[in-house]
């Protein structure tokens, strides 16, 4: 874990000794174990394999006093995650069709392991906890698995909570939550580029009690978001929204939007990034007929996780920003993306300012070596970043320079 802005620095953190030897053949490797404490109901610590040096975080860069480590690297496809009550961090997955459990304890020789606790399923990206149960999005499916973290090694089949979603591929991947009215939050995204579909099926954000029952629309107008949070004190729903494409490098923006009542539009498919009007179904509505952003992220950087700061770790004027997770451009002549930015809200809750917090994923001749997607605080004030391209999943800690 180092520093990257003022040279290398090897940061403060408690030393646990070297354990032991491990047998490789014709050769014994030393492996040396440095932990850091997480207070989640027990003690936790990620593991430094040797393997993890194979990922060049030298490459990315931070404000100084915070720094960077590879909590894992065997989390193939990593996308949404959320921590059980236990301290388990639960990951999901697109192509891989699996969800992963991070166990992490320094009392052990093997100071994190990852078991596979959910394989075969239809792109299971979003991952969330209610009353000791883990429940999965699957596209057309919400399914879970009951008292998950006293099942790791023998799980069993998830069983189905509601399985009444569109089917389609495009934009299927769901994120999913629970909100603070303990109701399941799920985003369904349009299945295309841009196009006209039933309002309540397609394009926007559902609820449904923990039950699968009660299923209501929340937000309509929302091409597809993968991510979505709420803001502490208020308990305002606050999502990103990724723009549609073929409309050019820079037009249109990616989406910071702020859900003020049931059922609110936020524009798709007639109005892009609040002024920016379809070109096919722009002339059937007025962008002024919808809800604009409250932030314009930039057109294709494929704004997914964004979270709320809610630890006590980072600096006091970090507390209540919403950090962002920018998966990166696909189809854009010139790269962007592929960081994760920062964006401050002033005392009204409006955006004052947006910032680059972390990057280096994207080297300046447009190789990538990473792409962020879902956020995480843990209870230490640490924030961990998924990242699906590397399989793998970072930890930010700050000290005070």
């Amino acid at each position: 874990m180092r520093r990257f802005l003022d040279g290398w620095q090897q940061p403060f953190r408690p030393q646990w000794p070297t354990w032991f030897s491990v047998s490789l053949g014709r050769f014994t490797q030393f492996v040396r174990w440095a932990s850091l404490f997480i207070a989640t109901g027990g003690a936790l610590a990620p593991q430094l394999a040797a393997a993890r040096d194979a990922l060049p975080i030298e490459r990315l860069s931070l404000p100084p006093g915070f720094y960077v480590e590879v909590l894992s690297d065997q989390v193939p496809g990593a996308r949404g995650m959320v921590l059980g009550p236990k301290g388990t961090l639960f990951v999901g997955s697109r192509a891989q069709g699996a969800v992963y459990a991070i166990t992490l304890d320094p009392s052990r020789a093997y100071a994190a392991k990852v078991r596979t606790v959910a394989s075969g399923l239809n792109m299971p990206v979003g991952v969330a906890m209610r009353s000791g149960a883990l429940y999965i999005s699957a596209v057309s499916r919400i399914v879970k698995l009951d008292d998950i973290e006293n099942r790791l090694d023998n799980p069993g089949q998830p069983s189905v909570v509601y399985d009444k979603l569109p089917g389609e591929s495009h934009h299927g991947w769901r994120y999913i939550a629970f909100g603070p009215d303990q109701r399941l939050y799920i985003g369904v995204g349009a299945p295309c580029n841009v196009c006209k579909r039933d309002e309540n099926r397609y394009a926007m954000i559902g609820s449904m009690k923990p039950d699968g029952t009660d299923w209501r629309v929340v937000a309509r107008g929302v091409r597809n978001t993968v991510g979505f949070d709420w803001q502490p004190g208020t308990n305002t729903l606050w999502f990103t929204d990724n723009g549609r494409d073929l409309l050019g490098d820079d037009v249109p923006d990616d989406e910071l939007n702020r859900l003020t009542r049931t059922g609110e539009h936020f524009g798709f498919p007639y109005c892009h990034a609040g002024n920016v009007a379809d070109p096919e179904f722009g002339r059937e509505k007025r962008c002024s007929a919808f809800t604009p952003p409250m932030a314009k992220l930039g057109a294709h950087v494929a704004a997914l996780g964004m979270k709320f700061y809610t630890g006590k770790q980072f600096p006091e004027d970090y507390r209540g920003s919403i950090f962002i997770a920018e998966h990166g451009s696909w189809n854009r002549s010139r790269k962007v993306g592929y960081r994760v930015v920062r964006v401050v809200l002033d005392t009204k809750g409006n955006v004052a300012k947006q910032e680059v917090f972390a990057q280096g994923w994207l080297g300046d001749d447009e190789s990538v070596w990473g792409r962020p997607v879902d956020l995480l605080t843990l209870p230490d004030g640490s924030l961990l970043i998924s990242d699906d391209h590397a399989g793998a999943i970072y930890r930010i800690t700050y000290r005070k320079p």
